[in-house]
């Protein structure tokens, strides 16, 4: 009793020295504008073995808070649906494995050359140093809305193919492997397989076991359950990956996609998001204490030398595929400079490499000081990108978050052709706008012709709120997005419930999606300019103004009464018989079909 009291006593007094020391570093980092990243490394250097040493094991940390790894990989699966996932895979399997091996292969040829190393222990030393830190990268895109720009996305495929990646480097690893293999593991082949079989085995869960689990628990309406299933699809997926010798961000990220399309979405981001926060910080406050100084004192250019030119290889290598995957110039420099840094799979590859007797245990601290080296210069190439991103244009005008406008009557968020009427008519009425526009192109023709147009991803709520959305009478959303849907946002319309919303529907489908949505506004982008057109030919065809009056009144009724028996249905061919020149038997038949 009185050792389980003492464990007890250990375990407090550990997480008020790391929270004590993440709170006042993170305090200072923030106020120098450094970001909470360096902040956290620094506090871990600080309380580590190396210098005060008020802290326990940080290996023990360390896997411990890889869990908020294991939950950002799953909030960043629920904003991604297997649709957009689809429309991603170019990127994901051509762009990603070219960046891992380009990197890969090109820090292995420096450290073959220039250090006294074999050419196994090179490979081994220079494959994972092509890995960036998805625990930096992500979060930051996230916080900033920059996860759907051009260079976000393909940050994002990436960072998911790197997590793949684990699987063919831990192949390799085992391969050159000079110690005897463990009873019973499987081969390098094998485990791809396990991982093919593991992916498609969670699909499946999904569809036919996890999505009834939580209809279910929907019927219960205890808000408790759906965490805790939430959190045991998280663990269960993560543990079968890790069971197999594969990443459990990975099985994480699956388990995230599943519950994407599901109506809980929402409930478990915000639920889950707060311990994803304090896990990475306890993460990034692991990995500063595990750096070893005396390896830093005893060869410092070395390892600012490496840290250096991996930055500098990276940042090159994936500029150059950037440019070749579509990019402009400066999205594809802030996307290199985004993923320039080592990653947090290293430390896990430079382990594996140790015990498979490949390099020897100096070796490992050494690069590890150097992926860390590397985190810690992120923040400032963060700081250079963020201020590339604010200048990326083809006019003389920059981008400005839209915390810079003024109060206004109405926000409209899409300043393309759609938005831009919209605007003009409502100032015409004597309200005032803020314009919000995630196109810089956009924005940049929009301010040849004097319009004022702020940055940012008019979906996200901390940006409607910098906005000034808190206080707006309406926001209407008019870009030409046709992914959006009622799950993105039921979030808007609970957050701010005094603002009228207005969207733009692409066509009837998108509609039906929007449509649960109580009080939201759905504008069909080509219904009125079709009714008009129609009103327009029979006037030219000298229809009786009653007739003509009378016709487009029917249709507006029979249309409204279409797409509510759709919605009730869920099937796009229901209330066929409400359309012109169709018969019942016409509309059994398409309901049937």
């Amino acid at each position: 009793m009185e050792e389980g009291h003492h464990f007890l006593a250990d375990i407090l007094t550990t997480g008020a020295i790391l929270l004590g020391a993440a709170l006042v570093a993170v305090l200072i980092f923030r106020r120098l504008g450094l970001g909470a990243v360096l902040g956290y490394l620094v506090a871990g250097i600080i309380i580590g073995p190396d210098v005060l040493g008020l802290s326990g094991d940080p290996e023990t940390i360390l896997s411990f808070a890889e869990i908020g790894i294991i939950l950002l990989l799953f909030l960043v699966g629920l904003e991604l649906s297997p649709s957009r996932l689809w429309l991603m895979r170019r990127d994901i399997l051509l762009f990603g494995p070219l960046q891992v091996a380009l990197c890969g292969l090109a820090m292995f040829a420096i450290i073959y050359l220039l250090l006294p190393f074999s050419w196994q222990a090179a490979l081994v030393l220079g494959l994972p140093l092509a890995l960036s830190s998805t625990a930096q990268v992500l979060p930051l895109l996230q916080s900033r809305g920059r996860l759907k720009t051009d260079y976000g996305e393909k940050s994002f495929a990436i960072l998911l193919f790197q997590d793949i990646s684990i699987v063919p480097l831990l192949t390799i690893v085992a391969a050159l492997s000079r110690a005897p293999a463990p009873a019973g593991a499987p081969s390098g082949f094998l485990l791809a397989v396990y991982a093919v079989l593991a992916i498609v085995g969670l699909i499946l869960a999904g569809r036919y076991i996890l999505s009834p689990l939580l209809r279910l628990v929907g019927r219960v309406s205890e808000r408790e359950l759906f965490i805790v299933t939430g959190l045991f699809a998280v663990c269960a997926s993560a543990a079968l990956m890790q069971s197999i010798g594969v990443s459990a961000a990975l099985g994480a990220f699956v388990a995230g996609v599943m519950l994407a399309e599901s109506p809980y979405r929402h409930e478990l981001e915000a639920d889950i998001d707060p311990f994803r926060s304090i896990l990475l910080g306890l993460f990034f406050l692991a990995v500063g204490m595990m750096l070893d100084l005396d390896v830093i004192r005893q060869q410092p250019l070395l390892i600012i030398g490496l840290a250096v030119t991996l930055v500098l290889v990276k940042t090159a290598m994936m500029f150059g595929l950037g440019r070749l995957f579509g990019l402009n110039s400066s999205a594809a420099l802030i996307m290199a400079l985004l993923l320039s840094q080592g990653g947090e799979f290293g430390f896990v590859l430079f382990a594996a490499s140790q015990s498979a007797l490949l390099i020897e245990p100096e070796a490992a601290s050494l690069f590890g000081a150097v992926v860390t080296l590397s985190m810690a210069t992120t923040p400032f190439l963060m700081i250079f990108a963020g201020r590339l991103a604010a200048r990326r244009r083809t006019g003389d005008v920059s981008l400005e978050d839209p915390a810079a406008a003024e109060q206004a009557h109405v926000i409209i968020v899409g300043h393309g052709r759609f938005g831009q009427t919209v605007g003009q008519i409502v100032q015409a009425a004597g309200l005032s706008i803020t314009l919000v526009d995630i196109k810089p192109e956009q924005i940049d023709l929009s301010g040849e012709f004097g319009r004022k147009v702020f940055y940012g991803d008019g979906t996200r709520i901390d940006l409607l709120r910098r906005a000034g959305a808190d206080e707006a009478c309406a926001i209407l959303f008019c870009m030409d997005d046709r992914d959006l849907d009622a799950d993105s946002l039921m979030p808007v319309r609970e957050t701010f419930p005094n603002a009228k919303l207005f969207v733009r529907a692409f066509d009837r489908r998108q509609m039906i999606e929007l449509m649960p949505i109580d009080d939201l506004n759905i504008v069909r982008e080509v219904f009125e300019s079709s009714a008009y057109m129609a009103e327009s030919a029979l006037t030219a065809l000298a229809v009786a103004p009653e007739l003509r009056e009378q016709a487009l009144s029917e249709f507006r009724r029979r249309d409204l009464a279409r797409l509510e028996a759709q919605f009730k249905t869920g099937n796009l061919r229901a209330g066929a018989r409400h359309s012109f020149g169709v018969t019942d038997s016409d509309d059994f038949a398409l309901d049937e079909g």
